[in-house]
């Protein structure tokens, strides 16, 4: 019995059978606008999180940016999500901040805040007046990564932003900016024109001209990352931003790489470091007065794949000394950091970047990691995972020729290779549990063997490929080898 055709294939003959010129003149916006586009999962993984903000008169109100999927708006808890950044030019999002006054008035940073290759750039920043149902682009347009965005408590006015400055490249606009009139002009206030972004800003909560920041040099290069440098380092102002004294007494020398930084919610005299020093090492200091002298408390540092792509600082608004620093295994302290110790990630997704608090609930934490966003009731005891946040970042794709529903094969960021259908016969539609998981870690390269599509291909990182029968579920790895010739001529390659 024929198989029957899949669109995918159906498309691709039709093409085949018309001539160049004609196919240019027909593919137009015209000949296309009958197409659209529809969502086929999955969230059940979901991707990785920039930030998050819990309003602060209505808990149940949470805002969510992603690393690679915009900015989504729950008014219910996370019972349901919307996305309410996609009408406009970025999807890669770093920060997100609530006017604490005028809680309808909300900030996004573009362009992701992490120093990893596969990071998207934004154009500036945002402002929406309206809760996010309407946004304007408010400038800082060639700063490409935001990290943070602090609103002043008692003007609206007022506003600091944190600019990484491109990655790839020098120049453009990094350091940290500050305007006075809502966003309508920008005030560079620290860092310079070459390689110095800022990286992270805290508020003193008793007085808002007093803030401190962290400033950053790092640039990567197709072969090369440099994560530091003489720029790196701590600041403090005591009149909004307009002056800056950087701080060094106790702290470490050398150039260091990303720096992050807590205020204490209970006694705001102290306030936190973690700081990469050299090689990925570091640790985290700690000040009791304001600033002005640090000690070091212990050897704690984002780990994983380095302090570029974690390495920030949160502190609970609830429990006095305790603290968090995100990493593959967040570390958490309740003695500022002289002691710690891993989150229990049971039933939780690793590679956390970014925490919230509720204010009425000191046994409610809320973590956005690359598996999207889990949240605890109990402490960190137990974990709830929101299973309807369809944010997963996808590296590459590739279709089976199954019938009547062809497959689709995604290769994801920390989330494996997934496969799902494009079409079921369930009066519901595509669920989650119609996806699975065909291999783990970072999904890149897929394939399907032509007229077998039990017959899956894949990869992950640093080339490792396998081949999966999707009816067994066996997976064999299959990685080309150096042969002896090979190794005897002086050729290199990757081995296990």
């Amino acid at each position: 019995m024929k198989k029957p055709a899949t669109l995918l294939t159906v498309i691709c003959a039709l093409l085949l059978a018309v001539p160049a010129s004609a196919q240019q003149a027909s593919l137009n916006e015209a000949s296309l606008s009958g197409l659209s586009f529809r969502a086929i999962g999955p969230a059940l993984n979901s991707g990785r999180i920039a930030d998050i903000a819990i309003h602060p008169r209505d808990e149940s109100i949470m805002y969510v940016t992603v690393g690679s999927g915009g900015v989504w708006k729950t008014v219910n808890a996370g019972t349901t999500w919307e996305p309410i950044f996609d009408g406009e030019s970025s999807y890669s999002i770093g920060a997100v901040a609530i006017d604490p006054s005028a809680p309808n008035i909300v900030w996004v940073g573009t362009g992701e805040d992490v120093g990893g290759r596969h990071v998207g750039y934004g154009d500036g920043i945002y402002k929406s007046t309206d809760g996010g149902r309407t946004w304007q682009n408010m400038g800082l347009e060639e700063s490409e990564h935001l990290s943070t965005i602090i609103v002043h408590p008692e003007n609206s006015d007022v506003v600091w932003v944190a600019a990484q400055g491109p990655l790839w490249t020098p120049g453009d606009q990094r350091g940290l900016y500050k305007t006075s009139d809502g966003g309508e002009t920008w005030q560079k206030v620290l860092g310079n024109d070459q390689w110095t972004g800022a990286t992270d800003i805290v508020i003193d909560p008793r007085n808002p001209d007093r803030l401190y920041a962290a400033t950053w040099d790092r640039h990567r290069t197709v072969a090369a990352y440099m994560g530091g440098g003489p720029g790196s380092g701590i600041w403090k102002t005591e009149d909004g931003g307009e002056t800056w004294k950087r701080l060094e007494t106790g702290l470490p020398s050398g150039p260091l790489g990303k720096i992050a930084l807590a205020v204490s919610p209970q006694q705001p005299d102290i306030v936190y470091t973690t700081i990469e020093t050299i090689r990925r090492d570091g640790g985290v200091w700690m000040s009791e007065d304001r600033g002005e002298s640090w000690r070091k408390m212990s050897d704690a540092v984002s780990g994983g794949t380095g302090p570029h792509y974690y390495q920030e600082l949160f502190a609970s608004p609830h429990k006095f000394g305790r603290l968090f620093i995100v990493s593959a295994t967040t570390l958490v302290s309740d003695d500022h950091f002289a002691t710690y110790y891993g989150l229990n990630n049971e039933n939780k997704h690793g590679d956390d970047h970014a925490i919230a608090f509720r204010k009425d609930d000191p046994d409610y934490i809320i973590f956005g990691s690359d598996g999207g966003l889990y949240e605890t009731y109990d402490d960190m005891k137990t974990w709830r995972y929101m299973a309807n946040l369809p944010v997963m970042q996808y590296y590459k794709i590739a279709v089976d020729d199954a019938g009547p529903f062809y497959t689709v094969y995604g290769g994801t960021q920390d989330n494996g290779t997934n496969a799902g259908p494009i079409r079921t016969p369930n009066e519901y539609g595509i669920r989650n549990m119609d996806w699975y998981a065909v291999l783990g870690a970072d999904g890149q390269d897929q394939a399907v063997e032509p007229g077998n599509p039990n017959i899956h291909y894949g990869e992950f990182q640093q080339g490792l490929m396998w081949r999966t029968d999707r009816i067994t579920g066996e997976s064999v790895y299959i990685q080309p080898r150096l042969g002896r010739a090979s190794r005897s001529s002086g050729s290199t390659g990757t081995r296990r």
